[in-house]
């Protein structure tokens, strides 16, 4: 009996200091990662704030077993993903609250061998020079059953979070270049353009410095016709009035239809130029300018083929359909090649 008392009595020793071994240790915890990004703050927002996106590049999903459960597919408050599978934790994520295009907080739920555990998590999207910097950060200070449960398990919350925050962020990464770099060419064919005049601005360039170049063109031409009261009856154009594929240089001209000719004081940097109406082969690009070369020579392959000849006299040109400032998802842009022909 006397060994039973001491061994019980040992056993309460035990528990007590392990008990306030527990008790003292620091219950902070944060798990946080961090990555620049190649792509517009808006377009990452969205890509994490949606829970149905998670399965393209959440590193959960690529555990053996995984199953991902979404409710509510938006980033409004209270929407949240579970998981359960063999390999890791079962667990929640549901967003709490969220500020377009900065900032979302979300709370962690996991279950441990002895209940579940809690954190929050902030992800945060700074624009910068070279794209978005995202990070995604997990804390929380950790109760002494929490604390019990990590203690008696192999690995601890950061050990078991990091790498899987790490590959999401590098597969996040990933999915969203391609979704960026997708793009689609169509030859259209032959089609009547009307023409019609335009306000420009006229300056010679590389050819890979087009599509910056026009930009601001365009926007200095805006501005002209808002300050004169000009009104604008169409989409931007870029009109090239000379063209040397070969040297890859150009002269060309940027600007904004109007519905009737518009005289200029002289001296004027914007003038008033008009587009005849002609026979024209029309390509559209869905996708980044910077494909584009690749529509002029699908377009001019189309010509031959074809046997049709390029009107010398004609002035190619494009249109552009969607403004770039308010679509940010390059895959989204479109633009109009037209090329004239006899």
């Amino acid at each position: 009996m006397k060994i039973l008392k001491y061994l019980l009595f040992l056993l309460l020793i035990l528990f007590i200091a392990g008990s306030i071994y527990i008790a003292t240790q620091d219950g902070q915890y944060k798990v946080e990662t961090s990555k620049l990004i190649n792509a517009p703050a808006p377009m990452l927002f969205r890509e994490v704030a949606d829970y149905s996106n998670w399965k393209s590049w959440e590193a959960w999903n690529q555990i053996e077993g995984m199953d991902l459960n979404v409710a509510g597919a938006t980033s409004e408050k209270d929407t949240a993903i579970s998981w359960e599978a063999e390999g890791i934790r079962d667990g929640s994520i549901v967003t709490t609250a969220a500020i377009p295009y900065s900032n979302i907080e979300q709370i962690l739920k996991t279950k441990t061998i002895i209940g579940e555990a809690e954190g929050k998590i902030t992800w945060t999207f700074t624009p910068e020079d070279e794209g978005t910097r995202v990070t995604w950060k997990l804390e929380g200070n950790q109760s002494f059953k929490e604390k019990l449960a990590f203690t008696v398990q192999d690995e601890e919350l950061a050990e078991v979070f990091l790498p899987i925050f790490e590959q999401s962020i590098e597969n996040l990464e990933q999915h969203v270049t391609r979704k960026m770099e997708a793009y689609s060419i169509n030859v259209d064919g032959v089609t009547e353009h009307g023409g019609g005049y335009y306000m420009y601005t006229t300056t010679a360039s590389r050819m890979g410095e087009v599509n910056t170049r026009a930009a601001s063109m365009i926007e200095q031409v805006k501005l002209y016709m808002n300050q004169n009261n000009i009104s604008i009856s169409g989409q931007p154009l870029i009109i090239y009035n000379q063209r040397d594929d070969r040297n890859g240089t150009t002269i060309f001209s940027a600007g904004v239809p109007t519905p009737s000719q518009v005289i200029t004081p002289a001296g004027s940097e914007i003038l008033n130029g008009y587009l005849e109406p002609q026979k024209v082969i029309k390509t559209t690009l869905n996708g980044h300018h910077k494909n584009a070369s690749e529509a002029w020579e699908l377009t001019y392959r189309y010509i031959e083929e074809n046997g049709l000849i390029v009107n010398a006299q004609g002035q190619p040109f494009e249109m552009l359909i969607t403004d770039p400032t308010k679509i940010d998802n390059p895959a989204l842009w479109v633009t109009e090649i037209y090329i004239p022909v006899e």
